[in-house]
C-alpha cells in the first residue's frame, strides 16, 4: 500500500492511496481474480467510506502458488 500526503492549510491530509493485492492462485484463476477486482469497489466498506474524500486505486499481482 502507498499513500500520498499534501498540505492544505498547515495539515497534512492524505489525498491518495493505492493497493496492490499479491494473490497466490493458478494462472487458471485470473478471469475469477479479473473479475472479483473489478467488483471490489462496489463491495469494500472501506472504499465506499472513503472514495469522496481520498483517491483510492488499487491493482493484483498473481503470484504462482
Amino acid at each position: 500500500m502507498r499513500g500520498e500526503i499534501e498540505t492544505e492549510e498547515k495539515v497534512l491530509i492524505i489525498k491518495r492511496i493505492h493497493t496492490t493485492y499479491h494473490l497466490k492462485a493458478p494462472e487458471s484463476a485470473r478471469e475469477t481474480v479479473e473479475r472479483v477486482h473489478e467488483m471490489h469497489r462496489r463491495f469494500c466498506p472501506v472504499y465506499r467510506s472513503l472514495e469522496k474524500g481520498i483517491e483510492i486505486t488499487t491493482e493484483y499481482r498473481i503470484e504462482p502458488e
